[in-house]
């Protein structure tokens, strides 16, 4: 049995209908909503059933987990979920894989009595999850003078999304404006780039510097002399509502503050369409082997493609391709099969490795 929590959302959605699709066993669909949660069963291709959960009650959580080989949890916001289920599954014997949580998620569960014998992977996604998995491809058998990351577009937030994004502060997360350069994090060493044209992105673009802990990661197991990381936007719109919420925080309940977010990317959705990239670059360092400088990835539903992340992360537990412990998925997934896997996947676009 296969647990899957958040299924009736956008990224939880397409997990199960690839979980399904994969034949890996029948699936366990939980939602509050039973009723939103039995519509998903029912369109998948495979035997599933729904029961009702809210991840707020131990109980229900426990009796949702028991039987599972796995728990799949789309559901959020996962700052505030981070290794809640992570636990209940680990009690019921189950595996367990989870669209984000990050650090702070990964630290909670680190040093678990079970950890040793079971496997949860965290941060599933797109961003972070591919953010950090897919340039490793640029890095592999040498290392880079520099890499550079850039991820975004005209996605439209959720409610839910808006919240973990306001959430998403702090040294375990990441550094804003700074760099990483000879080993080391340099602070408020980039400065945003405004109107810039970059390769994948079908217009002018404003582009953030944020370090993210992810980013650290993969600068440190690369060998890179240095890496960029920026969030991209279409417009300013969708900055100055994460930074006005930001000054906001403060003892302040994020839900409220998420609907001023929520607007600004309806409104950049409304003028530039919905389309999302990711753009790796590489620069050799001199006298390393040569081999590809540029990955562009395009899609145009961010949280379809964080979906398809999920399956094939579930995927690689399932089948024995992670071992046991606590693992970030960027550091624990392959990146080659995983890039074979969307470059047949139909909701990505396009997927160029040069």
């Amino acid at each position: 049995m296969i647990g899957l929590l958040g299924a009736t959302g956008a990224v939880g959605r397409t997990a199960a209908q690839r979980i399904a699709a994969f034949g890996l066993g029948p699936l366990r669909v939980g939602g509050r909503n039973v009723a939103a949660a039995a519509d998903v069963a029912a369109s998948l291709p495979g035997p599933a059933h729904a029961v009702r959960v809210d991840l707020g009650d131990p109980a229900e959580l426990a009796a949702f987990c028991d039987g599972c080989r796995i728990v799949v949890s789309c559901a959020g916001p996962t700052y505030r979920v981070l290794d809640t289920v992570a636990r209940a599954a680990f009690a019921a014997g189950a595996d367990y894989v989870d669209i984000g949580g990050e650090l702070a998620a990964k630290d909670a569960l680190t040093g678990h009595p079970l950890a040793g014998d079971r496997t949860a992977v965290f941060s599933a996604g797109v961003m972070p999850g591919l953010s950090g998995l897919l340039p490793r491809l640029l890095a592999k058998g040498r290392a880079p003078r520099r890499l550079d990351v850039y991820v975004g577009g005209a996605a439209v937030f959720t409610p839910l999304s808006a919240v973990d994004a306001l959430l998403t502060r702090g040294p375990r997360f990441g550094a804003p404006m700074a760099a990483w350069r000879g080993g080391r994090v340099e602070p408020n060493a980039l400065a945003p780039l405004h109107g810039v044209r970059l390769p994948g992105f079908p217009v002018p673009v404003h582009a953030w510097p944020y370090l993210t802990t992810e980013a650290q990661t993969l600068a440190a197991d690369t060998r890179a002399d240095e890496v960029r990381c920026y969030n991209v936007f279409v417009s300013g719109r969708l900055p100055e509502a994460l930074a006005a919420a930001w000054a906001e925080a403060d003892g302040a309940d994020p839900a409220a503050l998420a609907g001023s977010v929520v607007r600004a990317s309806l409104a950049d959705n409304a003028d530039f369409g919905a389309f999302y990239v990711m753009l790796f670059t590489a620069r050799p360092r001199p006298g390393e082997p040569p081999g590809p400088g540029r990955i562009v990835l395009t899609a145009v539903d961010s949280y379809a493609l964080s979906g398809v992340v999920m399956a094939l992360a579930a995927r690689a537990v399932l089948t024995g391709s992670v071992p046991p412990g606590v693992h970030l998925a960027a550091e624990v997934l392959d990146p080659d099969a995983t890039a074979a896997e969307l470059r047949d996947d139909p909701l990505v676009e396009d997927f160029v490795v040069s």
